[in-house]
């Protein structure tokens, strides 16, 4: 049986930038075939911190996104791994839920990996998962996040002073940030 990588990218963050395009290779890497999920969101752009707005963000690219993967057939994974970034991890727990409730898959283990998840992502219960979160994030409470991963038993990695996108400003702790990101991704990869 072969394993399949999803990769769910944010409303701004595609999945040619450095948390997504070096966590494709590294599933590529480890023998998952690859699929993108593209949506595109209209609506009002200023959503942050407006909970209706990011409902209905989140309504238009999670009905996107299930009409893409409508043809998959996941009993031919034994393994399905989401990669997904900010909305992209509510979008991509919220559609493994789907797909755990309805039975979907069958005996497919369903894995995450949350770069910048919010706190809506929790709310799915997401079975095996890994998150990465920066302290200066204004896309979300870091601690509110921190605090209900916990409770949800996902290992959170937190980078001091880093933003939604994990930087800080110095292109040097950037870089070291990613590396260890990186390093932690494949460790979680590895170790399915």
């Amino acid at each position: 049986m072969s394993k399949l990588a999803l990769l769910f990218p944010g409303i701004g963050y595609t999945c040619d930038r450095p948390l997504l395009y070096y966590g494709r290779k590294l599933a590529g890497k480890a023998g998952y075939e690859i699929s993108t999920v593209s949506y595109v969101y209209d609506g009002d752009m200023n959503i942050r911190g407006n909970v209706q707005k990011m409902e209905e963000a989140f309504r238009a690219l999670y009905g996107q996104a299930r009409e893409l993967l409508a043809g998959v057939e996941y009993e031919r994974y034994e393994e399905v791994l989401f990669l997904s970034k900010s909305v992209g991890t509510v979008i991509a727990a919220a559609y493994a839920k789907e797909l755990r409730d309805k039975g979907i898959g069958g005996n497919t283990k369903l894995r995450h990996i949350f770069y910048t998840p919010l706190e809506y992502t929790f709310k799915y219960d997401p079975d095996e998962a890994i998150a990465f979160l920066g302290t200066a994030d204004p896309w979300c409470v870091p601690e509110e996040v921190i605090r209900i991963a916990k409770v949800r038993k996902v290992p959170v990695h937190v980078y001091d002073n880093a933003n939604h996108s994990l930087e800080t400003g110095d292109v040097i702790a950037d870089l070291n940030i990613l590396k260890d990101v990186m390093e932690n991704t494949e460790a979680f990869i590895r170790k399915a």
